[in-house]
């Protein structure tokens, strides 16, 4: 892109971001000037009303138009900034979940508003100087358009424009952008030195791809960037979230002498982090398309390097056969440990075992509950019109637990009970079994049918392969299911080999073996 339609572009959305502003900033002028006295007391001490009221332009839904308050999390960072005046701090915070909004921004003003008479030297670090001149003209935008602010603290806008990544104020605040690894030397205002600077998702896929370069970003950061405050004084903060396990943040996260709010989409218990925006449905709708191995990164803070059990390269499909030309045919089922729960995945992976090759026939990887799990458990064997002869596996656990129940209860209501049976083996750790199982798809054993290849079931079984990773919290019942499944199939044809030495092997017995 030319630099000319660059600018053109930027100015646009500047042009744009203003006329939002100065809509839905108007005054109130029949507010009394003690009822203003107060109101403005207020603000000063609590953020959440100060963005909200100064801010309504970002403190609503941009679908609905709803107004939406800033979280806990939103507070208590902006607090931690505004009490300590040479913080350190690194925001590592889900996609969507406004850093740059408040660290950019709303903090800044915030601290600005508590005394006029001190000069605010903002120093905003973007991936390179374009990008933090657009972040810039987000808060110069505030100072020219927004009626509230100069209602109450008067128009304070000086000098600079959008294009010059830098302008001042009457009172001697002064904001500047620079790009990452962009030499800050001298930088200052008449004599202040920079004295808030916010390092805003500087990382980009292309860096952390190289360990070097970010090291050479990081001793920037804290040498040159950190430098051109007065001897480090002055607040020092760091925003984004941690798409990659060495990246700048997560390098700052490392450092003790950085503070770390760290925000998923979901907290622990699965309710979402800005209850006020968000609901889980919406996250989770959102985790389901995206899938598992990207939202690790974009929205827990948990990068998955692709591949780095299972990989892209050894996911293949193939024709399967027909039912009866396999020489064994499991359907293995990994319920969950809740029977209501709807936050984990139910897995059901069928495996058709033809030789050297095992063909992953039939899966069904959703978030659902018990009963719809049963229900198409169900289904699918009615679907074989008795074509074909599949022993059905479930952990011994379950069936001993109350999950079992809905098996039998819609057995009677079909009029059959599905011929289930116990995997009673003890065991051992799961990472352990599911990544012993990956040297089968690295020499092309495994093979799943062609025809599921862009089922929704598929997608995220594959999705669960290639996102499986030590010590990561990402789904993982599809591999499990899976690996119970060729367990089982390794099982019988050990045993079949068995017999076939011995010598008590016939072809008729094969199906009970």
């Amino acid at each position: 892109m030319s630099l000319r339609r660059r600018d053109t572009i930027a100015l646009e959305r500047y042009r744009l971001l203003c006329d939002r502003i100065a809509e839905f900033t108007a005054v109130d002028l029949n507010e009394t000037a003690q009822d203003k006295k107060r109101r403005i007391e207020n603000l000063q001490k609590d953020y959440r009303a100060f963005t909200r009221y100064y801010f309504p332009h970002y403190c609503r839904d941009a679908e609905s138009g709803r107004p939406i308050e800033s979280a806990n999390f939103h507070v208590k960072a902006a607090n931690q900034v505004r009490l300590n005046p040479t913080v350190r701090l690194v925001a590592m915070w889900a996609r969507a979940h406004a850093k740059s909004t408040h660290f950019n921004i709303m903090i800044p003003m915030w601290i600005m508003y508590q005394d006029l008479t001190k000069p605010l030297v903002m120093v905003l670090v973007g991936k390179g100087y374009d990008s933090a001149k657009t972040l810039l003209s987000d808060i110069q935008a505030e100072f020219t358009e927004n009626k509230l602010l100069q209602h109450d603290i008067g128009c304070l806008m000086s000098q600079g424009n959008w294009e010059e990544g830098r302008f001042a104020t009457k009172n001697g605040c002064a904001f500047f952008a620079l790009g990452r690894g962009q030499s800050p030397r001298g930088l200052r205002y008449r004599s202040s030195r920079p004295n808030y600077v916010v390092m805003d998702d500087v990382d980009d896929d292309e860096l952390v791809r190289n360990p070097d370069r970010v090291r050479k970003a990081y001793d920037w950061a804290l040498q040159a960037l950190m430098g051109c405050m007065d001897m480090g004084r002055g607040r020092f903060t760091v925003v984004g979230n941690k798409i990659a396990t060495d990246s700048l943040i997560s390098r700052f996260t490392e450092n003790i002498k950085f503070d770390c709010i760290r925000i998923n989409a979901l907290d622990s218990k699965g309710r979402p982090s800005w209850p006020e925006k968000y609901t889980a449905k919406q996250i989770n709708e959102l985790i389901e398309t995206i899938g598992h191995r990207r939202a690790s990164a974009e929205m827990f803070n948990e990068p998955i390097v692709e591949g780095s059990v299972f990989k892209q390269e050894w996911i293949q499909y193939t024709e399967v056969l027909s039912y009866p030309k396999y020489e064994y045919t499991v359907s293995y089922c990994d319920p969950s440990f809740k029977n209501t729960s709807t936050s984990d995945y139910k897995a059901i992976v069928t495996i058709g075992k033809t030789g050297t090759e095992l063909h992953i026939i039939h899966c069904f990887v959703r978030k659902c509950s018990i009963n719809e799990l049963v229900r198409h458990w169900y289904g699918f064997h009615e679907s074989l019109h008795g074509r074909a002869i599949i022993d059905y596996f479930m952990e011994a656990n379950f069936i001993q637990d109350l999950i079992f129940d809905e098996f039998v209860r819609e057995g009677v209501e079909r009029g059959y009970q599905l011929p289930l049976r116990k995997d009673n083996r003890s065991k051992p750790d799961k990472f352990a079994r599911i990544e012993a199982i990956s040297p089968l798809f690295e020499r092309g054993f495994v093979k799943i049918n062609r025809d599921l290849k862009n089922t929704e079931d598929c997608k995220q079984l594959v999705d669960q392969l290639l996102s499986f990773e030590k010590g990561s919290r990402v789904h993982d019942d599809g591999p499990d299911a899976l690996e119970g499944a060729i367990f089982i199939l390794n099982q019988r044809t050990k045993r079949r080999a068995d017999a076939v030495r011995s010598g008590k092997y016939l072809k008729s017995d094969r199906r009970r073996m």
